[in-house]
Order: C-alpha cells, then structure tokens, then sequence
C-alpha cells in the first residue's frame, strides 16, 4: 500500500465512537485509525477494522495506543490540560475498496439489519434482467451510472444485450428496457462480467453496496431477488450452508436460497441490504443446493477490471493486439 493512498484516506477519515477495547492508531494530519492490530511489523502496521484489513506504513504512524490503556488527553504546549473537545479522538474509517475502484461503495454496516420485506422495497429497484438472443440472466447495479454486474455464462458468445429495469414511479413499477449496452470487462473463469448502460435517455439508476462474504457466519440468513425460468423480480430466502464450498477449484457459497436458471448473475443479500455474493448455479439433481461467488472475488475483479477489458474487435478475448507488420507491404515501400 502506497503512502500516497495512505494519506488519501486519512484526509476522509471521519471522528466517531469506538469501542472500549479497540486499538487506535494515530496518524498524520491530525488523523487516526481504530481497530484491531493484527500485526505490528518493522516497516507497517495491519489493522483490522470489522469490513477490511488496512496495511498502514509505519511513516504515517504518530502514535500506537493500545486498546487495553485508557487514551489520555494531549496537553498543550502551555502545560494546561486539553478540554474533551480538544482531546485526541479515534475515528472511523472508510472501507478501502471504495476509496480505491470509484465504481462501487462497500456497505458501513452502520443501518443495522432489517427484514426481507423492507431491503426488497428498498433494493428491488436496483436488480436488473439481462436478455440475449441466446437466454436471460439477472444483474445489478453497482453504481447510479448504470454500471452493473452479471455472469460471464449469461453474456458469453452475445453482444446483442438489452436490460430491462423496473423504475419505481409514484408506488408503481415501469418496466423499460435499455438497449445500448456495453461489455466493459469479463472473467470467464470467474463466470463475471461487467456491463454498463450507454443510452442517451438513461436516468441516474439506484445502485446496490457490496459487502463481504467472508464476514458471514454458516446458518445466517441470506436471500436473492433474479428472474428465475423469467419470471422477473422473484425472492428466495434461506441460509448460508457454508462459505468454504470448493467447486473446480475455487471456493463458493452454499445456500438454501431458491437458485433456478434465470437468477445467475442475480445478487445474493445480507440481512444489512449489502451484496454478499453472485448466484450462479445450483445442483439439479437435488434442492436447496445454490451457489454464488463471494463478493470478494467479485470485487477483485472489479478493482482489477482493465485485465479483463473486453474489445469489440476482438470478442473471444479481453485484450486487443496490433496488427503484425506486413513483409509484402514492407516490399512494396523498398520499391
């Protein structure tokens, strides 16, 4: 981690409560971080803060105070003691992944958990249906300019792709359907891709925050909104099974959640509205055995997007290559 991006995020640190066990870490700029230390090694400090991990170069580092001390206030050059409202304060950070993508926020985890009924109220809005030639999927929104995310499998040997969203106008839903789409990025190993709306009459679209997979405990309630067999805008709840589910090499979660073709691509929710996980397959052969990526993955490949760009002239493979310089041109130039 660079100390420019260091200092970035200090300058968006805000002042809040923390815990009485928590463990702050005094930076520059009159800034300062709150969590748990992991590790202190020679040249950084790891700092769990509940949504991510920072690594905080020990250049940006004032002070250490352990969670198991009292913080005293400073006092002043003068040697008069410092009113509490002049007293060092520890902060609250935001998430990492926000600060370093600009294409999705990470959940604060601040709101508390709510019902299904109320995130589907709040959240249906921004859950798409992905149509081709070929099929249909679901998708999601990961910011208001009408980025979203899908499965690779849903898009994949398509570029004729629409995307119908249901806006909500006065209690009541509007479908419209965009048709200038474009494919941004695609991992077909991880089964992701990345599109965004391009049509010139697109309004603002409500997006969806990403959370994490990892902070989810076996048998929490998760649930998913998808167009399973097309039968757009339908909820399935259950549990997560596990978190740990290896499938071809790469770890998935299972859940009870209701996962039919149709719903791929579709997000999987915690009970804070935060997308946990991508649903992509299920085992037909018995029920109850769903599957989605965890948002971990999802957002790595997000951060790391231009790996995977996508090139219209060259649709079988994300990177675009210069023509080889021709020998029989290259004669004709001599000549």
């Amino acid at each position: 981690m660079s100390l420019k991006f260091v200092l970035n995020l200090a300058a968006l640190i805000a002042l809040g409560a923390m815990s009485a066990l928590a463990d702050v870490i005094e930076l520059k700029d009159a800034a300062s971080v709150s969590g748990k230390i992991l590790a202190d090694r020679r040249d950084s400090v790891v700092v769990d803060v509940g949504y991510t991990v920072l690594v905080i170069p020990k250049s940006s580092v004032v002070k250490i105070i352990s969670g198991e001390q009292p913080v005293a206030p400073k006092t002043p050059a003068s040697g008069k003691k410092s009113s509490p409202a002049t007293s060092s304060q520890p902060a609250v950070t935001i998430p990492a992944a926000a600060v370093i993508s600009g294409l999705y926020s990470v959940g604060s985890k601040s709101g508390g958990e709510k019902n299904v009924r109320d995130l589907v109220y709040q959240l249906g809005e921004a859950v798409v249906q992905v149509r081709t030639p070929g099929g249909l999927g679901s998708g999601f929104f990961l910011n208001e300019d009408g980025f979203l995310i899908t499965n690779f499998h849903v898009i994949e040997g398509e570029t004729q792709i629409s995307i119908e969203v249901y806006h909500q106008n006065n209690g009541q839903l509007e479908r419209r359907t965009y048709k200038q789409v474009r494919i941004v990025a695609m991992n077909k190993f991880a089964d992701l891709a990345l599109l965004q709306i391009e049509d010139k009459d697109a309004p603002k679209f409500k997006h969806i925050q990403v959370g994490s997979g990892d902070a989810l405990s076996v048998g929490e309630r998760v649930f998913a909104i998808g167009s399973p067999l097309g039968l757009e805008r339908t909820v399935t709840e259950g549990i997560l099974s596990t978190k740990t589910r290896q499938i071809g090499g790469d770890l998935y979660l299972q859940t009870t959640t209701q996962i039919n073709p149709g719903n791929s691509g579709g997000p999987l929710f915690n009970l804070l509205g935060e997308v946990v996980g991508v649903t992509n397959m299920k085992i037909t052969a018995g029920e109850g055995l769903g599957f989605a990526i965890p948002s971990e993955m999802v957002r790595h490949f997000l951060d790391h997007r231009d790996a995977y760009a996508y090139a219209n002239d060259n649709p079988s493979n994300p990177f675009r290559y210069l023509e080889p310089p021709s020998s029989t041109k290259l004669k004709a130039d001599d000549n």
